[in-house]
């Protein structure tokens, strides 16, 4: 029998709100190997990406409305669903560009669940359309402010404070994507892509200390957000013509969480049933 190891672990989760997100996804496998789950997450207006409240609120499946909805309420469901499981779970809103609240972060969860042993930065921000010719300067530092500044500071902040006290386990993982080009949303890839590197140094410095810290990239994956129309595209995409669920990149990232992964690190791993292999 494999033992991950992770039972009774403090996990945090960026960017969880979505019950049908990774994070949640990834929520709720932690939670089923025994760990104790804390949540970030940020509402955001659909109004932002250019759908009506009304619209959002209307919307019962899956579509650009549907998943603008879900990620504009809090995180009630993903924790109750947890808790129905018997798992410890606790959650708080927070905005990750707002760089002067991270340590802050790292006091409220060692205050209701210990010192963070599993890092997972999923949270980010993703506007479409975005291209070169089209972009502006708002555009390029919010996404480079969640989805590559704000897991540099987390990635520090984790080290720096399991380097203080002496520990000799910890994990981070870092969520990216599986595309080298993101035609219209150009500035969401860039992003994605300066945080890996990033990522690859961490795994250096943080080695000696016992830290991992490896990428998970995934394909397409339904988070509420593709229609019919999408989800038929996509399959024909992959070779394993399914679209992918949050579950599979959960169990990535809880497999680089494990004891089983203990000798991997800077590692970049894609999960999306052979797209863009």
């Amino acid at each position: 029998m494999i033992d991950p190891g992770i039972e009774n672990k403090t996990v945090l989760i960026t960017g969880a709100n979505n019950p049908f997100g990774i994070g949640a996804g990834t929520a709720r496998a932690f939670a089923v190997q025994g760990a104790k789950v804390f949540l970030t997450y940020l509402r955001e207006s659909p109004k932002m990406y250019g759908v009506s409240e009304e619209e959002a609120k209307k919307a019962t499946t899956p579509s650009d409305a549907f998943g603008r909805y879900q990620n504009s309420q809090n995180a009630d469901q993903v924790i109750s669903e947890i808790r129905a499981i018997g798992g410890e779970v606790n959650a708080i809103e927070m905005d990750l560009a707002r760089a002067e609240q991270i340590p802050s972060l790292f006091d409220t969860v060692e205050e209701a669940f210990g010192q963070v042993d599993i890092l997972v930065n999923n949270a980010a921000h993703c506007l479409y359309p975005d291209n070169v010719l089209d972009t502006n300067v708002e555009r390029i530092d919010r996404h480079f402010a969640i989805n590559t500044r704000a897991v540099v500071l987390t990635m520090q902040e984790f080290g720096n404070r399991h380097i203080r006290t002496r520990r000799t386990w910890g994990r981070i993982i870092n969520i990216s994507t599986d595309s080298y080009i993101h035609l219209g949303n150009t500035t969401y890839g860039a992003s994605k892509h300066a945080m890996e590197s990033y990522t690859r140094a961490a795994a250096h410095e943080l080695g000696p200390y016992g830290i991992t810290v490896n990428i998970v990239s995934p394909g397409p994956v339904q988070t509420g957000y593709y229609d019919e129309e999408i989800v038929g595209v996509e399959k024909r995409k992959i070779p394993l013509r399914r679209i992918g669920r949050p579950d599979d990149i959960a169990n990535a990232v809880v497999f680089f969480a494990s004891n089983q992964s203990s000798w991997i690190t800077g590692q970049r791993l894609y999960v999306g049933g052979g797209h863009n292999m």
